[in-house]
């Protein structure tokens, strides 16, 4: 891996977009991302996209040139080259793989949820088991899309892993509808007049119980 250039992944998604040896422009990797590696990974804004493709093509990863159609203005069109194609596919076998980050709304709201009605919260939560639905429903079709292609079956690989994905998340989320009447009791029993039985400084002796555990 030394020899190689140290980009982050965005880089490397976007060249991996063009590795499936066609002309695309900065518009056709955005639109593909949000309807497949969006699903698992990342979304791209249209910025990103066109800053990484100057980057790869600086770096001899793709060439570019104008290509114009029926329309009046050209659009640059990009394509990867035989040392682009080499260094994705390096990278993907020779790199550490990232542990994954979960920064989940749901639970943030959750966490704070002594602040706020039960009845709120379980609401948020029914409509976050519709998204998962939504974006469920949208995988089918952007799936059955992919079916068309041979050239996409590890596409496809990882939108049937997206779909397994957010109904385990749909799942976790029903559970979670009990889970905050629960809370909400156990809060009740211990301070019947509503106020948030509060123990100064008790965070400090988790701390010092998991340093404890754990040996840091």
């Amino acid at each position: 891996m030394s020899d190689l250039p140290e980009l982050p992944p965005t880089s490397w998604a976007v060249l991996g977009c063009l590795g499936f040896d066609e002309e695309l422009s900065g518009y056709d990797i955005k639109k593909w991302a949000d309807w497949s590696i969006g699903h698992f990974y990342w979304s791209p804004s249209f910025s990103q996209v066109y800053s990484e493709l100057k980057r790869l093509e600086k770096l001899g990863y793709a060439t570019s040139r104008q290509y114009r159609d029926t329309g009046v203005r050209g659009r640059r069109v990009y394509q990867i080259t035989d040392a682009g194609r080499e260094a994705v596919r390096r990278w993907a076998i020779e790199s550490a793989v990232e542990p994954p980050i979960l920064k989940h709304g749901v639970m943030l709201r959750i966490w704070m949820g002594h602040l706020n009605d039960p009845e709120q919260l379980k609401q948020m939560v029914k409509d976050y088991i519709a998204q998962m639905d939504a974006l469920n429903q949208q995988l089918v079709i952007d799936a059955g899309a992919a079916a068309e292609d041979p050239a996409w079956a590890f596409p496809r690989v990882t939108m049937n892993w997206a779909k397994r994905y957010y109904a385990a998340e749909r799942e976790l989320a029903e559970q979670l509808l009990a889970e905050i009447d629960e809370a909400h009791e156990t809060l009740i029993k211990s301070s019947p007049d509503g106020t948030l039985p509060v123990h100064p400084g008790h965070w400090r002796e988790v701390e010092a119980h998991v340093k404890g555990a754990t040996g840091t």
